[in-house]
């Protein structure tokens, strides 16, 4: 993962931010771990993590909503029993920027820490 990237802040919120092109999706996407690139309609980062337990799965919801907030990034969390998939993209551009993948990024550090990389 590059340490550069999750870094930085994305401030997803932000106005004038522009969908990359898949080339630079791309590009990107080497900068994080397991994440799909859904380009099916509107294109979306999927990771999907699988915990212990329940209570570890919404504990998990929680940890990623901290860092969603600081960075003012919206994501979207799906949960299934201990099946956690974490859905990226910015809401105001309609696609993949830059922001979702340092917000992945973020996440992908939180997993690393707490030990539920590639599961």
């Amino acid at each position: 993962m590059d340490e550069n990237l999750k870094n930085k802040h994305c401030k997803a919120c932000e106005e004038g931010e522009k969908p990359l092109s898949t080339h630079d999706e791309e590009e990107m996407a080497g900068n994080i771990t397991d994440w799909e690139i859904n380009r099916q309609g509107t294109h979306k980062l999927l990771k999907t993590v699988k915990a212990q337990t329940f209570m570890d799965a919404v504990t998990l919801i929680r940890n990623i909503a901290e860092i969603a907030e600081s960075e003012q990034h919206h994501p979207d969390l799906h949960l299934s029993y201990t099946k956690l998939t974490i859905e990226l993209y910015t809401h105001k551009a309609g696609g993949l920027t830059e922001n979702d993948f340092i917000m992945a990024a973020k996440i992908d550090d939180l997993l690393q820490r707490k030990g539920l990389m590639n599961r």
